[in-house]
């Protein structure tokens, strides 16, 4: 590409030369000839190397940059260049240590060394399994989805197109449920569902995602999951969310579309996250608890606005303390006059 074609890429206004070619990404500070960088800031942007900047309105450049490309979102339009760099050959082949069920239908682009494939699974055009994993009977794959090594994606799963599963996920094992029998100890309850994902989902390394008990876990598309989260049974979670690292939701919580969700939040059972809403790292969420548009923090999550009343109050009562003995030292001081 050059730096024309990025600029129409992005919707930015391209100052310098038009005709420079961009063949790779960098930060601003390690950016060399032929890298296309960003700069987030106001101001004077870093010294760089960089053949062509990202900056927003109001940044300040060094005059000899060969192309500088202004935008609303510096960092949003580089990510859009860079997805469009990314142009690097995929792997081809299927390994001849792979199994292949007969009646598997396999269209994918790549198998890769021991992974398994077992009967009446689905995989369409342009999809790689990398080392080592396991997919299950009568799953389906959609075209152009990359799931990398020793992932285990059990039977009854659907995933859909352009998705991104990384290393060590497990998909469908059966959910957390049982049911008390007294002095008899538990009796496990049925998870015979299944696992529904939507097109364009990322699901971070040694992720979980349960099967439904009798019903389906869903995950809608465009969603962003991050590494070592634990989604449970028949969870719905809707379009264009993205969850933090180590996030635990339990069974049948309902989040959905637009919503952010922090590192380490935990969510009781049947809670419910309504669109746009945004929980912050280390929230907890009660079972059954609605938690609506805004920002929310703390344990029990509540508006942040009434979060940071609560902390403010919590650290005067060292002082509130002090106050008291003061006050009660002059009360003591005064009977015995």
């Amino acid at each position: 590409m050059d730096a024309a074609e990025c600029a129409g890429l992005i919707g930015g206004r391209l100052i310098g030369a038009g005709d420079v070619v961009i063949v790779g990404i960098a930060d601003i500070a390690a950016a060399k000839a032929g890298d296309v960088s960003f700069f987030t800031g106001e101001g004077q942007i870093p010294a760089t190397h960089a053949t062509c900047v990202i900056v927003s309105e109001g940044a300040e450049f060094d005059p000899a940059t060969p192309a500088v490309i202004v935008v609303k979102d510096p960092k949003l339009g580089f990510a859009k260049i860079a997805a469009r760099l990314n142009t690097s050959p995929k792997r081809t082949g299927i390994d001849p240590s792979a199994t292949i069920a007969v009646d598997a239908h396999v269209q994918a682009s790549f198998i890769g060394p021991n992974v398994v494939i077992e009967s009446s699974a689905r995989l369409a055009v342009e999809v790689e399994i990398h080392t080592g994993t396991y997919i299950g009977k009568e799953v389906a794959i959609g075209r152009g989805t990359r799931i990398f090594p020793n992932c285990t994606i059990y039977s009854g799963t659907t995933i859909g197109e352009d998705c991104t599963i990384h290393a060590g996920c497990v998909i469908g094992a059966d959910g957390f449920g049982f049911v008390r029998d007294g002095a008899e100890g538990y009796v496990k309850f049925p998870q015979a569902g299944g696992v529904s994902i939507g097109n364009n989902v990322e699901l971070g390394a040694n992720s979980c995602v349960d099967r439904g008990a009798l019903g389906v876990t869903e995950i809608g598309d465009g969603t962003k999951i991050d590494n070592l989260v634990q989604i449970a049974h028949n969870v719905k979670i809707g379009k264009r969310v993205v969850i933090a690292a180590q996030t635990g939701i339990s069974g049948s919580t309902v989040v959905e579309d637009d919503c952010v969700i922090g590192g380490q939040v935990g969510m009781g059972d049947h809670a419910r996250v309504l669109s746009g809403a945004v929980i912050g790292s280390q929230a907890g969420v009660l079972p059954g608890k609605i938690v609506r548009k805004g920002i929310w923090w703390g344990t029990p999550v509540q508006p942040l606005d009434e979060y940071k009343r609560q902390n403010a109050l919590v650290k005067g009562i060292s002082r509130l303390k002090d106050e008291v003995k003061r006050l009660r030292a002059i009360i003591e001081r005064s009977d015995d006059e």
